[in-house]
């Protein structure tokens, strides 16, 4: 099929689209005109025979969606040049409006602040996007990147599929959690109940009457004072010690981290009340890209981590269900994969890949297994983790000689690279700072220890950058591959947003249901995703879910006999994945 590109490039009254099959040039629209011209442009061509090519999706796919328009595929300039600018031998400079954002940090969106800078004209937007595909043509393994660049873009489109459908939440019940807790909801400014009763035990038993156990350094000081030998109020250090103060300030700790990350105040700020029959939803705010290695951040929110004591608000809608499917070590499959290390594959192909490592006798346990596998990816070297590498090298050679490579090029100032062609940012002027003053001939044995720490760690971020960015590309792959099988499915007659699901070119104002009407990603992390679905369609998604995972590791890694085993759970509740 001939895919043809399309360049959607927003202005402040709404966006210009340039098709090359149209002879009168770009097209100036609103919005919702936008929406229909490509929901239309889609039903002729398919999603597949249309790709759209826009600066950032941030800044275009939103006001698509909140029109009722949803699209197949698209090239996100911008995620693509953050990944091009360190993948190419010669320096890659982009214009303004293409600045990529700084490492670990939210992507802006060119709606945010347009500007003669920052707004791009189509010819701009065309330039750019052949520069990128001339760089992919020519690099060493053209293929893989172009892979990279595609499931990259495709993860921009799931992020902002997910906040604007949002995750199914029950604010009365998130409530009650937090009132089973914590106690009733305090006055702005005032402890919980149940947060106020331990902090006066905490101060009966530390005979500190005026002690703030949220002050880190005041409540540190007590601690010592009655004479606990720690130097921090580390929980790993708090349990070690035999003073009755333990369990209840370790109880506080705990509370205190469910109310500040998710108690009442965040209930307020991320999860919107349901309008016109819809549940509660919480409007994730991912940032695809937005760590060095591709895996995701968040600009807010906590979406990355739902903590268990709050799953059991995550609830389906009527009639719904919840698809919860969660991938086992991913990133020693990756490294499998990658070093093509049939050995370390084969303990991994009946499930549990640390449960194959002590039937391989490389060690006894599973938990020691999984303390060497993780020394192995992360570069420990201290304790247990010593006992073990050596063992896991003797086994797997290629897995555990392809990490130490990654390792000393790290250390030596050098760069490494995912399977599909992240590559890792350079080391910046102070490390080179650093490393040279060890060298000059008055440096003194202070001077070389910090330029041997400084080497150590970068050879444990190259070391686990590799494998750790492997693992990202396999499950964007996933999400990508079960985003478009889901896509693919009609929605249910007896649906209330069905009918709206399958006419895209809303009108002005118009929204769809969620997903519109079909199975739909809501949720992500990592290795762990959850589709909203749908009850009669369940099944079929588990089983979506699971090929699209094996469907990943083909794309990744050829015929190598490779296995992503998923745990798969089809529940009301986030809560009961957890159970079954």
């Amino acid at each position: 099929m001939r895919v043809v590109d399309v360049v959607v490039v927003p202005t402040r009254a709404g966006a210009l689209v340039a098709d090359p099959g149209v002879e009168h040039g770009p097209a100036e629209m609103s919005w919702d005109e936008a929406a229909a011209w490509i929901a239309n442009r889609q039903r002729v061509a398919g999603e597949d025979g249309v790709r759209w090519v826009w600066p950032d999706t941030g800044s275009v796919y939103a006001r698509l969606l909140a029109a009722g328009t949803r699209v197949g595929r698209c090239v996100d300039l911008r995620l693509c040049h953050a990944i091009l600018r360190f993948a190419t031998p010669k320096p890659w400079t982009a214009p303004p409006w293409l600045a990529p954002a700084p490492v670990e940090a939210p992507a802006p969106t060119l709606l945010d602040d347009l500007t003669p800078d920052t707004t791009p004209t189509v010819e701009e937007v065309r330039a750019e996007h052949d520069r990128q595909q001339a760089a992919v043509a020519a690099a060493d393994d053209p293929g893989r990147l172009r892979l990279l660049l595609a499931a990259e873009s495709a993860g921009a489109l799931i992020a902002a599929e997910m906040r604007a459908d949002g995750l199914p939440w029950d604010r009365a019940r998130h409530d009650a959690i937090l009132t089973a807790e914590l106690g009733p909801r305090p006055p702005r400014g005032m402890r919980p109940e149940r947060l106020e009763q331990l902090a006066v035990e905490i101060r009966e038993l530390l005979h500190s009457p005026g002690l703030n156990p949220d002050s880190q350094v005041t409540l540190l000081r007590a601690l010592r004072h009655a004479g606990l030998d720690i130097t921090s109020t580390a929980k790993w250090e708090l349990t070690g010690q035999a003073h009755p103060v333990v369990a209840p300030l370790l109880e506080y700790k705990r509370l205190a981290r469910l109310l500040s990350a998710n108690g009442w105040s965040w209930l307020d700020t991320w999860v919107e009340p349901g309008t016109l029959g819809r549940s509660d939803r919480f409007r994730t705010d991912y940032v695809p890209g937005g760590v060095v290695t591709g895996r995701w951040a968040t600009s807010g929110g906590g979406a990355l981590q739902i903590p268990k004591a709050v799953r059991a608000a995550v609830v389906a809608d009527p009639g719904w269900r919840l698809v919860v499917a969660d991938a086992a070590q991913v990133e020693p499959r990756a490294l499998a994969g990658m070093a093509g290390d049939l050995a370390l594959a084969r303990a991994g192909q009946d499930g549990d890949l640390y449960a194959g490592l002590v039937a391989s006798g490389v060690v006894e346990t599973r938990d020691r297994a999984k303390v060497g596998m993780l020394s192995a990816l992360y570069g420990g070297t201290a304790g247990e983790a010593g006992v073990l590498l050596p063992r896991l090298r003797r086994a797997y050679p290629l897995a555990t000689g392809l990490v130490d490579r990654a390792a000393q090029v790290g250390e030596r100032g050098g760069t490494v690279r995912s399977w599909l062609g992240r590559t890792s940012p350079p080391p910046g002027p102070a490390w080179h700072s650093v490393q040279g003053r060890a060298g000059e001939t008055d440096a003194d044995q202070g001077d070389e220890r910090r330029a041997r720490a400084q080497a150590r760690d970068r050879g444990r971020f190259t070391r686990n950058f590799v494998v750790q960015g492997t693992a990202a590309e396999w499950a964007l792959c996933w999400m990508a591959e079960t985003r478009r099988r889901l896509r693919a499915l009609t929605p249910l007659a007896d649906d209330p947003g069905a009918a709206r699901g399958r006419s895209a070119t809303a009108t002005s104002g118009a929204g769809t249901a969620p997903g519109q009407g079909r199975p739909h990603l809501v949720f992500f992390l990592h290795d762990e995703i959850v589709v909203h679905t749908p009850e009669p369609l369940a099944a079929q998604v588990a089983e979506i879910v699971q090929d699209s995972a094996s469907t990943a590791g083909r794309l990744l890694f050829g015929g190598f006999p490779l296995s992503f085993p998923l745990h798969v759970a089809t529940v009301q509740t986030y809560a009961e994945a957890d159970k079954t």
